[in-house]
């Protein structure tokens, strides 16, 4: 979050106020990169075993994967805890979550790069910025 908010304000350039709150706050409420790894995991676990969820049990999967990311700690393998919210709001055996630890080391890093871009694209647009055009002259 420190690396975050001094790269948006010192490299690309934010005004403080936009980095603030697009840095500070987006780390605790933006995740994301969480809210979809839970929510692939459960439909991917669902496939594995055989069991089909009905439209219903999809959406009540993505709420539940939203209100558990945002509930998430900002520490490496948090989504693997607050997945078990998700597999038992739609009776999903949680003891399959233990599957997913094999790949989890890598897919955390993935996940940390969608959520710390998704807080400094919503810090550029609230600061206004536009890309700037590249000139290969």
């Amino acid at each position: 979050m420190p690396v975050t908010f001094e790269v948006l304000q010192t490299k690309i350039g934010l005004r403080e106020s936009s980095a603030s709150l697009g840095a500070l706050v987006g780390s605790n409420f933006n995740n994301d990169g969480t809210a979809l790894y839970e929510a692939m995991s459960a439909l991917f676990i669902s496939q594995v075993i055989g069991q089909n969820l009905s439209i219903g049990q999809q959406f009540v999967v993505i709420l539940t994967s939203i209100f558990a990311s945002v509930g998430a700690a900002g520490i490496p393998e948090a989504g693997l805890v607050t997945m078990t919210l998700v597999f038992s709001s739609v009776g999903l055996p949680t003891q399959y979550i233990a599957l997913l630890i094999t790949v989890d080391w890598f897919l955390d890093r993935c996940r940390t790069v969608i959520n710390v871009m998704g807080d400094m694209t919503v810090s550029a647009l609230l600061d206004g910025k536009k890309p700037r055009s590249v000139d290969n002259t």
